[in-house]
């Protein structure tokens, strides 16, 4: 038996499971069962023990035993990652998930940071802002059950990049141990902390390969007073770029998000998700969904939206427009852009890709791609969506009507080759905010140049000599 095969031995196992108590050590088939299924089914994990640590010193515990051992760790959270790093890959990995360290320590409105384990999901520790009377604005479409670890341990993206940046700026501080079991005491409430290396950035993206996130101090904002949606109908996906110059010239910050959408990807929405509507009286080819904020009132918000969308009208550069009128029908708005991943889902197999490349090349991007991918697959169904506003581009591809769907997924590998070549021209990356993990582990070594890739290999050396942190995620040593 190939030794990352062999069982670990039952003494060990039990050791694990003293740490964390039999009540949060799960060994049954059925009760590993939902930590083990990731939502795109690409990878099923493979393990003879989940933990379930309550706190920093039953993970510190954990760490020791492992290191003193030389047993593999995969550190988890709500599951929700879409590239492999929360799946353990053999039997001898143990996984500890983070779930049950789901403390909110401490809410600072003065200061405005809030002070969350790693176990918190994303939705609470936005609630918890709000009831005091502020905001964080790390938005995703799992927020209801992503968790705080692991969107810092993946760099979590989202909507809300364009105004607020992504997670590693929303984060001040954290709490991590270390594959040794030492605990990292970062959780700092300051924006100015020049005292050398700011570990905590390389834990933010890393995850888990060098430490595993405990706790972390998340940055807060003013609540704004106003808040406008518009869903606007166009031409291309140059429209919308020229859309986007226009927003940002006359609404500064107060553009606080821009989504651009296909028609395809709105029609799938619409025939899976319930309650979506479609947003405007004819159909157009393309589609923004755009967001006008403002920290003084409604009614500034509102005149700010009308005023862009009148230059728009005026300049040619969009057909239609519906602003939303209440509350209700913005979060309709805002619920079918949210659903239009997970509504390519019962069209049959789908390629993704989440890419990046500098926004002034989104048209050519999203052009040279499609003419590419329908060169290679006729009739192949490209659903091409996302965060205009920082050149984030999630393109996937659906299988053609009719198609053998598991001999189209086989062209999975094919297909990146072919679109991340393209980015790659357009100086552009193919990761923009889903992490490494073990899907693109490989292609970031053939990417990276030769100094970087074995800086990060001599980092994970330096922080985990035993590589027992995630091993074969990210990073190949």
């Amino acid at each position: 038996m190939n030794e990352i095969d062999a069982a670990l031995p039952e003494a060990l196992l039990a050791r694990f499971a003293a740490i964390v108590g039999d009540a949060n050590a799960l060994r049954a088939p059925d009760m590993m069962a939902p930590y083990l299924h990731e939502p795109r089914d690409l990878y099923t994990g493979q393990t003879a023990l989940v933990l379930r640590p309550g706190s920093v010193e039953e993970v510190s515990a954990i760490l020791r035993l492992a290191n003193e051992t030389g047993t593999a760790i995969v550190p988890q959270g709500g599951n929700t990652g879409l590239v492999g790093a929360q799946s353990p890959r053999f039997k001898r990995e143990v996984l500890v998930n983070l779930s049950r360290l789901d403390r909110i320590r401490d809410v600072d409105p003065v200061g405005r940071t809030l002070t969350v384990e790693a176990g918190v999901v994303l939705k609470r520790a936005q609630e918890a802002a709000d009831d005091a009377g502020l905001l964080f604005p790390l938005s995703l479409g799992s927020e209801g059950s992503c968790q705080i670890g692991g969107n810092l341990s993946s760099n979590a993206g989202g909507t809300g990049v364009l105004a607020y940046g992504n997670a590693r700026e929303l984060c001040l501080g954290v709490e991590a141990v270390l594959a040794s079991g030492e605990v990292i005491h970062g959780l700092r409430r300051l924006k100015k902390d020049n005292r050398g290396y700011d570990l905590r950035h390389l834990f933010i993206g890393g995850e888990g390969t060098l430490g595993i996130i405990t706790a972390a101090v998340l940055k807060l904002f003013p609540k704004p007073a106003g808040r406008e949606v518009a869903y606007v109908g166009l031409a291309s996906p140059a429209a919308a770029l020229d859309l986007l110059k226009l927003a940002e010239r006359q609404a500064g910050q107060q553009l606080t998000a821009f989504e651009l959408i296909p028609r395809i990807g709105l029609d799938f929405t619409l025939r899976h998700t319930q309650g979506a509507r479609d947003p405007l009286e004819s159909q157009h080819p393309w589609y923004v969904l755009m967001e006008v904020s403002s920290g003084r009132s409604q009614e500034e918000a509102a005149a700010t939206l009308e005023d862009v969308l009148t230059a728009a009208f005026e300049a040619e550069i969009v057909a239609d427009a519906a602003i939303a009128q209440s509350l209700a029908q913005a979060e309709n708005f805002w619920m079918m852009r949210e659903e239009m991943s997970w509504a390519q889902k019962p069209e049959g197999g789908s390629i993704k890709h989440d890419v990046a490349v500098p926004v002034a090349r989104v048209p050519d991007f999203i052009a040279a791609a499609d003419a590419a991918v329908l060169d290679a697959i006729p009739g192949a169904r490209i659903v091409a969506f996302g965060h205009l506003g920082d050149g984030n581009i999630h393109y996937n591809i659906s299988q053609p009507v009719g198609a053998d769907a598991d001999a189209f997924l086989a062209r999975w590998h094919e297909m990146n080759d072919l679109v991340h070549g393209i980015v790659a021209e357009m100086d552009g990356t193919f990761s923009a905010e889903h992490g490494i993990g073990q899907l693109k582990r490989d292609e970031l070594a053939r990417t990276k140049a030769g100094a970087e890739i074995e800086l990060m290999r001599r980092l994970k050396t330096a922080f985990d000599p035993n590589n027992i942190l995630n091993p074969g995620k990210l990073v190949q040593v």
